[in-house]
């Protein structure tokens, strides 16, 4: 029987329980983080470490993402042509999108580095 994982769950990383989850999960990872955090062996060796501080670095990009939505046009407004400022909203709104479902899948994988078990919901593909 094959394991279920929720629609959000990130390409390439296998499902939880099977063979290379944890390594797949974990190269996922180092992928979504700085790459200054290959560093630290600590991180490739606990990969539930390494889980949670990349739940907080996506928190933080999200959040980045979001502040600067709501000031780019206070902040750019007398360097920035009025067109250029509607481009970078754009961009943000973007970037925040795509920022968001990282965060998502990095909590997923978090979740089942702890040992989660994923059930489908009704209504669920």
């Amino acid at each position: 029987m094959a394991t279920y994982v929720p629609a959000d769950w990130p390409a390439g990383v296998h499902p939880p329980g099977s063979e290379g989850f944890e390594e797949t999960a974990t190269a996922w990872l180092l992928e979504v983080v700085p790459p200054d955090f290959r560093l630290h062996g600590v991180l490739r060796r606990h990969p539930a470490a390494l889980a949670a501080m990349a739940r907080h670095h996506t928190a933080a990009c999200v959040e980045g993402a979001r502040q600067g939505y709501r000031t780019a046009r206070t902040e750019l407004a007398e360097i920035v042509p009025p067109h250029a400022i509607d481009s970078v909203l754009a961009a943000y709104r973007t970037e925040g999108r795509r920022l968001a479902a990282t965060a998502k899948a990095v909590e997923l994988v978090e979740r089942a580095i702890r040992g989660e078990r994923f059930a489908a919901k009704i209504g669920d593909d």
